[in-house]
């Protein structure tokens, strides 16, 4: 009983039900916020006070994907992507295996190889869903498909946003006392992240392999077969390239998106009234990502002050006994109610370390084990939570044209396939580490 009354738990449930009943996001994290302060006697006005100071967290990120969104309108209105997805027509040849197969390879390539995150979602998907319509491609496969190639190769692989999360996880533990190497990490999320992949292959070809209809709305699709390629699409790949090359060298989004429009304008592949219309619509496709990522970290700042994650960690040891089974798996699911709050993997691990090292150690879990439960429980949630980039993104892709739900075909069907594998293959690591 005390656990169902602990203001994360109650806060977290809150936003759940609301977001499945439909609620716009932005109001169900405050309304979610709002109780969870007042479940830690938290007057309304200073759980507000609360949600605001904390939303400068993520300010940086919501303008990075504002500045993106522009950057792939900008390219939208070239052509280019057009051309790009009469190619990726050509190649799959009407088969939806190659076509997911494809778009997962390069989610994942966003995570390692080009570390750019999100960033290419606006870009790439809007100009190949009239391909997925013609094939009835059911665009939660697509969904899947996608977060997978957001979350599985920072999990499982040291390079790029992997390193970076590795890098943290290791920092973490050892400010708790426990030593271990960066190059440690990726051994003890392997099994986990072999989970992520059964999720994978049975979203892509069990769950979602029917067909299912959409309407082609989508402007310009007509067009597709009278393009060429110009001499403003050469720039725009060149653009895109110094948008990479920026970011690696500044490690910032936002300069990489202002130099790649920047290039795009220098060199007429676009015109000035073109650079405005695209701002105009990358506010208009990625300010609701935007606002959604600012006030989840207002959320994840109430989230914080109500203590309500120490509580929980007390209660979970008062109810443990012997069994490192149970242990395992009420670590993870603490894990996955804290992200799914705050929505970020990467901004869970400092408070789940300062919790897991210690409460680990009295339970006889190895240090790798200890890795895997950690490293498990911050990305739970990340898939699933209405709050995180991992589904936001995807949904910015494929709801262009209004005909996909970011909760019941992006949360629900990624909550499902990754987080329940997460979990039994994330005991399964604690137990044989």
């Amino acid at each position: 009983m005390e656990i169902l009354l602990n203001p994360v738990v109650v806060a977290v449930i809150v936003m759940i039900i609301l977001c499945l009943a439909r609620m716009n996001v932005i109001l169900s994290l405050i309304i979610a916020a709002l109780v969870g302060g007042a479940m830690a006697n938290k007057s309304l006005e200073e759980s507000i006070n609360l949600l605001i100071q904390g939303m400068g967290d993520n300010a940086k990120t919501a303008l990075s994907y504002l500045l993106l969104g522009a950057f792939a309108v900008a390219i939208e209105k070239t052509g280019a992507a057009l051309l790009l997805a009469r190619k990726v027509t050509q190649i799959t040849k009407g088969k939806k295996g190659i076509l997911l197969l494809g778009i997962t390879s390069l989610a994942c390539a966003s995570q390692n190889l080009i570390p750019v995150h999100i960033a290419f979602i606006p870009i790439v998907i809007p100009p190949l869903l009239h391909l997925m319509n013609k094939m009835n491609l059911d665009r939660r496969a697509a969904a899947t498909a996608l977060t997978f190639g957001l979350k599985a190769p920072y999990i499982m692989i040291p390079v790029g946003f992997g390193l970076v999360f590795h890098n943290l996880i290791q920092e973490q533990m050892t400010a708790n006392k426990l030593a271990i190497e960066t190059n440690q990490i990726w051994k003890a999320l392997f099994i986990p992240g072999l989970g992520m992949i059964v999720g994978l292959l049975f979203a892509l070809f069990i769950s979602y392999r029917k067909a299912r209809i959409y309407k082609n709305i989508l402007p310009n699709e007509e067009k597709e077969e009278e393009l060429k390629f110009e001499k403003k699409h050469l720039f725009t790949l060149l653009a895109a390239i110094i948008a990479f090359v920026v970011q690696l060298i500044t490690d910032s989004l936002v300069l990489g998106a202002i130099a790649a429009l920047i290039t795009m304008f220098a060199t007429r592949a676009i015109t000035w009234k073109v650079l405005n219309e695209s701002v105009n619509g990358g506010i208009a496709m990625m300010g609701f990502v935007a606002i959604v990522m600012l006030v989840a970290a207002g959320f994840g700042n109430v989230i914080r002050e109500t203590q309500g994650a120490g509580q929980l960690v007390e209660a979970i040891q008062s109810s443990i006994g012997h069994s490192k089974v149970i242990a395992a798996t009420l670590m993870l699911v603490l894990g996955l109610f804290l992200t799914l709050g705050i929505g970020t993997s990467f901004g869970t691990v400092p408070i789940l370390a300062a919790l897991f090292c210690p409460l680990g150690e009295s339970l006889g879990f190895s240090t790798m084990a200890i890795v895997a439960l950690l490293g498990t429980a911050a990305a739970l949630g990340d898939a699933g939570s209405p709050a995180s980039d991992s589904t936001l993104g995807p949904t910015a892709g494929l709801n262009v044209d209004g005909q996909h739900d970011h909760i019941w075909d992006t949360c629900v069907p990624t909550f499902l396939h990754f987080n329940i594998p997460l979990i039994i293959f994330g005991v399964i690591a604690a137990l044989v580490l």
